[in-house]
């Protein structure tokens, strides 16, 4: 192995003189929790909930706590959100009769205590709660629910769609966008050997994306996974809903037949069969339910046994979607995750065929 600095200086990727990160090339990741604390706080901050209807008076205070991590990441000029955060919000409330005359005045918390990138496309769950558990307290937090609950959501959604977009690099960005392009001087002051290198780098790798992705906008997955069993054995475990249900510990509906329905870990992936023989190949189509309307992949899983106990399956899942309808560019990433560790290592885990 060659020492560090060492060997083939055609693999050698140099720092450029200026230190710039041309077109955002490498990762640059920008922490953006201050950021969510500041958004969270002027967007959910004395929020008029009722203003006497019922003679209900209600209003939220002041974020009290956002917690957790958020980031942008920003790789070739993608935007690549992550957030896993947490939020306290104080309200109060107060009931009067009807000459004006006041009933009760409480005050109550709303939790949310996951909203995340992964499930940019769900809204989270928000609890609400009141100090005072009497008839007319509890009225205060029924309203609050009522009413209150949907604004809250609706803060979060903006807060997804923001992030979606960069979130507190969105403006620095644009202004990149925008910026005139150097002349050719400046161009020619910069280190040729540098550039030529960078530019190598730059064609390998697109040349190597547009192989890959097929169409514009859409990629393809590519795994091959082996395991210790009968290939007809993974077969009938990848086709029977009960054993979904068992090692995804989710909800699932699979039909045999080819052109048949099936919708698996609780109805966010659904598709049809589009070519099935036992035990060699599984053809179907998979459409995830945060993905644009109308778009659909195809995924194929061949089954190879080299030797009997030993199967090796080979996944090429098609037009994947780069973003799904929120703008989130995570989604080729998660698909895989998804397969690797939900899917084949819970197989492997559950039924016993790692090897």
């Amino acid at each position: 192995m060659a020492k560090f600095g060492e060997g083939d200086k055609r693999w050698i990727v140099e720092e450029r003189a200026d230190g710039a990160n041309v077109h955002n090339w490498h990762w640059a990741e920008t922490d953006c929790l201050p950021w969510s604390k500041t958004f969270f706080s002027k967007s959910l901050s004395d929020l008029p909930i009722l203003t006497g209807e019922g003679n209900l008076y209600i209003k939220t205070n002041k974020v009290d706590k956002v917690d957790g991590e958020a980031y942008v990441n920003i790789r070739k000029g993608k935007i690549i959100p992550g957030y896993e955060i947490s939020l306290n919000l104080s309200w109060e409330g107060e009931a009067k009769d009807g000459e004006g005359k006041t009933l009760l005045k409480a005050e109550g918390n709303v939790e949310i205590p996951y909203i995340a990138d992964e499930n940019a496309d769900e809204d989270p769950e928000v609890k609400v709660t009141v100090k005072d558990e009497g008839p007319i307290g509890r009225t205060l937090k029924e309203a609050m629910l009522a009413k209150g609950k949907p604004l809250v959501l609706e803060k979060v959604r903006e807060f997804v769609k923001a992030m979606a977009k960069g979130g507190p690099v969105k403006d620095e960005l644009e202004a990149k966008k925008l910026a005139p392009k150097s002349n050719s001087n400046s161009t020619s002051n910069s280190s040729p050997a540098v550039v030529s290198k960078e530019k190598l780098v730059v064609e390998k790798e697109t040349k190597k994306q547009v192989k890959k992705e097929g169409k514009k906008g859409f990629k393809t997955i590519t795994m091959s996974e082996k395991f210790n069993c009968r290939a007809k054995d993974m077969f009938e475990i990848l086709m029977d809903e009960n054993r979904w249900k068992g090692f995804t510990q989710s909800n699932a509906r699979i039909s045999k037949e080819v052109g048949g329905q099936f919708s698996i870990f609780d109805g966010s992936i659904t598709g049809s069969n589009l070519e099935l023989q036992e035990g060699k190949l599984i053809a179907q189509k998979w459409r995830f339910g945060s993905w644009p309307d109308g778009v659909d992949s195809t995924v194929r899983l061949v089954f190879e046994e080299p030797e009997p106990g030993v199967t090796i399956i080979k996944l090429t899942h098609s037009d994947v979607p780069e973003e799904d309808r929120y703008g989130n560019a995570t989604v080729v990433e998660n698909t895989e995750r998804g397969w690797r560790d939900l899917i084949f290592n819970k197989i492997r885990a559950v039924f016993g065929f790692g090897i």
